[in-house]
């Protein structure tokens, strides 16, 4: 078969679809046999159409992944740094650290920078709830596949965007 031909045999069983077809005139209920009037024509609507209101859920903040702030449950720095001190062993107990930036939040993750005594700055990604916090990254380039695809926006715009040595958000 050529294209056309293909064409015409699919387009041969389309028509109106049902929903926009002119409805039939209803058959009266007098005993006469023949059609009664037509009902009558719908009006168009005057008003805006109805909306459902939405379900109301628990409280949030629209935004809470949007851009990163300051953590107002989430974990202190002296927690991410005995994270990285202790299961993750990033860093030894004889390295002097110091707060950096953060912990700033965007949903369940964290952000922090660390100075660290005789090295570079220290970038720090976790997750999770202060008491259960798990350690996503740490280094001088925190942009992984990890924060990429599964982090929420303000921290991938404050691991992957930002400029070392700025003030994020500033």
């Amino acid at each position: 078969m050529t294209l056309l031909a293909v064409l015409v045999v699919t387009l041969a069983g389309c028509g109106t679809p049902p929903e926009l077809r002119q409805p039939a005139a209803l058959p009266s209920s007098g005993a006469t046999g023949t059609p009664g009037p037509p009902p009558p024509a719908s009006a168009p609507p005057t008003g805006p159409p109805a909306v459902t209101p939405p379900v109301a859920g628990p409280p949030t903040t629209p935004a809470s992944d949007l851009v990163a702030g300051p953590c107002r449950d989430g974990p202190s720095v002296d927690r991410v740094v005995a994270l990285l001190r202790g299961p993750a062993g990033v860093l030894s107990r004889s390295v002097a650290v110091r707060a950096g930036d953060g912990p700033l939040c965007a949903g369940d993750w964290q952000y922090t920078v660390l100075r660290v005594t005789g090295h570079e700055e220290l970038q720090v990604v976790t997750r999770g709830r202060p008491g259960d916090l798990e350690l996503v990254t740490a280094g001088t380039d925190v942009c992984t596949i990890e924060v990429r695809v599964a982090g929420p926006p303000g921290i991938r715009a404050l691991a992957c965007d930002a400029v070392p040595g700025t003030v994020p958000g500033a």
